[in-house]
């Protein structure tokens, strides 16, 4: 699948939290964790599970920085 969003980093899946209706997935990226919040539909319909390798796509206007 090719996307225009430029900000793209491959990990492995380290952990999955089911909530009631989203789920987190915790993505491990070169030694950093990231964690993205998305569906449990859409944790079933890719089949995510712990050692998978993704993509994790940012989105820039969806980044923010502290400080």
């Amino acid at each position: 699948m090719e996307l225009s969003a430029r900000n793209q980093l491959k990990g492995a899946i380290k952990q999955i939290v089911r909530g009631a209706v989203m789920g987190e997935v915790i993505v491990d990226v070169g030694g950093q964790t990231m964690t993205s919040s998305i569906s449990l539909s859409s944790i079933d319909r890719l089949a995510l599970k712990i050692g998978d390798a993704v993509v994790v796509v940012i989105k820039a206007t969806d980044v923010m920085i502290g400080k």
